[in-house]
């Protein structure tokens, strides 16, 4: 697994690592069972303190995308409650399409860029 952290972006690192798993799950990278590094492998290996790490594997969890296991650490268990998924899906497009609807993005738009990331991310599935 790859991980690159953008040190410069105002996204928080946790939430960096965070959604760079999510979309290695999303894309088939990361499978059902697969574990993750361990906290102090991780941290060690993008450079980064291990509480972030810890933070990010935590968020992950609580999100359903990890279980902790004592053996393996952290693995891939996705949450197959696709009801819980879709609205939480919904909640975050609200927010998006807003700022979209504020900076005059048009229904086409959002419809064509929504088109494009499911066939240059998700085509497979």
């Amino acid at each position: 697994m790859v991980i690159e952290i953008d040190f410069n972006s105002e996204e928080a690192i946790y939430l960096q690592l965070t959604n760079q798993i999510i979309m290695g799950i999303a894309t088939s990278r990361l499978q059902e069972g697969d574990s993750l590094p361990s906290v102090r492998q991780l941290a060690e290996t993008i450079g980064i303190n291990m509480h972030t790490v810890n933070k990010a594997y935590t968020l992950l969890r609580q999100e359903g995308f990890v279980s902790i296991d004592r053996r393996r650490g952290a693995v891939i268990a996705v949450d197959a409650d696709k009801l819980k998924a879709l609205e939480e899906m919904k909640q975050n497009l609200l927010v998006a399409l807003a700022r979209g609807c504020c900076r005059n993005v048009t229904r086409e738009e959002v419809h064509q860029l929504i088109d494009d990331i499911f066939d240059e991310y998700y085509a497979d599935k």
